[in-house]
């Protein structure tokens, strides 16, 4: 894992080891690496460069103000799918110019503050959306620019929660019916349609499914273009994975080569919206051993980070590998359930893991969790959202500091007729 590696027997993330920052900030808590992140970034940048195509950070992956910031600084855009995210976005300095506006869902209110930050296109999902975008800008005076996001009905491989390009899949209109779109754009006054969109699912690690994709977007293109119709962009998605189980992901080289090979002769703008490729293996949870309870059949070893603070496990099924953060090269001592304090069976971090003995107020680094972890956690059990930490060299600092219950209850209202 960039960023991360074993120094006199214990894991370190730069030159901080991850015991120092459980002790000052406590457990659980996600850990960030810059470098690894900047790193990630540089490998996709210098691979797209030849075919000239921008990178919009899809925000969803991880929402925090640094690591957007990061990103930034580095020349990312941003891909939002929600007010809440175009708000990030812009506070982390990301110029309007340089955001796309995705999502089935927009609504009337994030359509406007969208138009009125001035990004650079929305994303449409459906001929209703459109419609609802146009007749929101021409109350402003305003023309939004518009790309089709197109399902070219594609199996991406991956897990049925996270496929989106399949023709039962809720994103995104069927690819035959683009003219229909682009014909109706042209009628209505406050939108210009200027792009094709795909995005075909997540966690991708074979790249065939990017090449069908791209054949039926250089394919719609052209017949697009051969109408007349003004297209100038083609924005490819995100969805490139990594490797859980500590295998190579995909090379971003030869994604580029793909796309170099079916659309770079067409002369359009192009954009990527990566996410979890670029931020996912920069972070690790650490989760400290509460006990360990032997069963009749099975070790349980109970930690305090739980479904609350990484919920992919449970949710998509996902392996995250874990390790003690010292003495790392223990022996193993059979599978193991790692599991957390809630109330739930489907509260788990790893089933039947090879695991070494571990005791009770050991650090446990549960590995891989830079993307989808922090950004979906919740406050389950009133379990308050635990802290993230970036490093950079030598230097770290907490980026989101740890909810404290006080402030996790001084959300709630109870109202005046009910008794205290």
């Amino acid at each position: 894992m960039q960023g991360f590696e074993i120094r006199d027997g214990a894991l370190a993330v730069e030159n901080v080891p991850l015991t120092t920052i459980a002790e000052q900030v406590g457990t659980p808590v996600f850990v960030y690496s810059a470098g690894a992140i900047r790193a990630r970034y540089r490998a996709l940048s210098d691979a797209l460069a030849p075919v000239g195509a921008a990178i919009h950070y899809a925000v969803k992956a991880n929402s925090n103000q640094a690591v957007i910031s990061l990103l930034r600084e580095m020349g990312a855009g941003a891909d939002v799918v929600s007010g809440g995210e175009l708000a990030r976005a812009l506070a982390a300095g990301v110029p309007a110019d340089r955001i796309v506006f995705a999502g089935v869902g927009k609504t009337r209110e994030e359509m406007a503050a969208a138009l009125d930050a001035g990004i650079h296109l929305f994303n449409i999902e459906s001929e209703p959306e459109l419609e609802m975008l146009a007749e929101v800008a021409r109350s402003k005076g305003a023309t939004a620019r518009v790309g089709l996001r197109v399902n070219p009905d594609v199996d991406a491989k991956t897990h049925a929660k996270i496929t989106t390009g399949k023709a039962e899949n809720k994103f995104g209109v069927p690819i035959e019916r683009a003219p229909v779109f682009f014909a109706r754009a042209a009628e209505l006054d406050g939108v210009e349609a200027v792009a094709l969109s795909a995005h075909i699912g997540s966690q991708l690690l074979d790249l065939e499914p990017y090449r069908q994709t791209y054949v039926r977007l250089r394919e719609m293109a052209l017949a697009l273009r051969a109408e007349g119709y003004g297209l100038t962009q083609l924005d490819l998605g995100g969805g490139l994975g990594i490797g859980y189980h500590g295998q190579e992901g995909p090379d971003p080289q030869a994604l580029a080569a793909i796309i170099r090979e079916e659309l770079g002769d067409l002369g359009l703008e192009l954009a990527v919206e990566p996410g979890r490729w670029l931020v996912g293996a920069a972070g690790v949870l650490l989760a400290r051993v509460i006990l360990v309870k032997q069963g009749v059949t099975k070790r349980h070893v109970v930690v305090d980070a739980a479904m609350n603070d990484l919920i992919r496990p449970t949710l998509y099924d996902g392996y995250h590998r874990i390790q003690p953060v010292t003495g790392c090269d223990r022996p193993d001592a059979g599978p193991a359930d790692v599991v957390g304090p809630i109330c739930e069976s489907g509260d788990y971090l790893a089933k039947d893991r090879p695991l070494p003995a571990v005791e009770a107020g050991e650090l446990l680094a549960v590995r891989d969790a830079g993307a989808y972890g922090a950004v979906m956690s919740s406050t389950y059990n009133a379990r308050p959202l635990a802290p993230e930490v970036l490093v950079d060299g030598d230097r770290w600092a907490v980026i989101r500091p740890r909810q404290p219950v006080e402030a996790l209850i001084g959300l709630d209202r109870v109202p005046d007729w009910i008794g205290r």
